[in-house]
């Protein structure tokens, strides 16, 4: 059963098949509200399509999931809504010319434009900017990150962060939506072991906290539950990951593919992001 706010993850022989063959087969999972799990494999054994179809953003080709007890891929557009992303290279990197500042604001406004209720948008100007710091510092506090230790502090560009801050400024904007379930991929990746042990430390805090994590990495520590991705019938390369299995190339044509219901980073409309970058000060 679910807590009040992680969700809870299952699989069972799930696989995701695309143009160049499996990218994942027979994965089976079983994990509790809280709970740290390691996706562990090489790369190109399908790690960072299993984050995504577990987290309603792949169409799976065969099993079953649940997420949170929603079913995959039938109800894939709510796995989304209670699912973020933090750092996943071709979807949802940072960009590197934004200021620290820059990227926590448009968050913040955007968390407010697409899941604030109406009642909270009606709210007076001081108390939605209040809400929003208190969103942002509580994010920030989780992820260890503070931007008074940066060279320029909250001005501090992307560019110019260590692949550690980058990775906690990456997990402070997916915890400002409060999710239930947070995926982070290449989660060793360039690190140190001190840092590769800071970051294990970090997402453990973010599961000991409640929040569902899901994390890909090339070594899993032996807090986490693990599930590898190097055993699948036919292994898809590493650009199959975020490019060439799309979610409209695993969709079943006998089954009505859901509208993409769009993430945090996702949901960008044209209007929202013009807002959104005018009330951050970007053109």
């Amino acid at each position: 059963m679910d807590s009040p706010h992680g969700a809870a993850v299952t699989a069972e022989d799930f696989g995701l098949k695309g143009p160049r063959g499996w990218a994942f087969r027979g994965v089976r999972l079983d994990a509790p509200p809280g709970a740290l799990v390691a996706i562990e494999g090489p790369s190109g054994s399908g790690r960072t399509c299993l984050l995504l179809a577990l987290t309603g953003r792949m169409r799976p080709s065969e099993g079953r999931a649940e997420v949170g007890g929603l079913r995959l891929p039938r109800q894939m557009a709510a796995a989304r809504r209670i699912s973020a992303l933090g750092p996943v290279p071709g979807v949802s990197e940072l960009d590197p010319a934004f200021t620290v500042a820059e990227h926590l604001r448009e968050r913040a406004l955007l968390q407010r434009r697409f899941d604030g209720s109406l009642r909270a948008l009606l709210r007076p100007r001081a108390e939605r900017t209040a809400a929003a710091r208190d969103r942002i510092d509580t994010a920030l506090a989780a992820a260890g990150l503070d931007p008074a230790t940066l060279p320029k502090a909250e001005r501090t560009s992307v560019r110019d962060l260590e692949r550690l801050e980058a990775l906690r400024l990456s997990v402070a904007l997916a915890l400002i939506d409060r999710p239930r379930l947070l995926a982070v991929d290449d989660t060793d990746l360039k690190l140190s072991d001190a840092e590769r042990a800071e970051a294990w430390e970090l997402l453990r805090s973010v599961a000991d906290s409640g929040t569902t994590v899901l994390a890909v990495c090339s070594q899993a520590p032996g807090v986490a539950i693990t599930v590898r991705t190097d055993n699948s019938a036919t292994t898809a390369t590493e650009s199959a990951d975020t490019e060439d299995v799309t979610e409209a190339d695993a969709t079943d044509a006998s089954e009505p593919a859901e509208a993409p219901e769009a993430t945090t980073t996702e949901k960008t409309t044209d209007e929202g992001t013009a807002d959104a970058f005018a009330e951050t000060g970007r053109a």
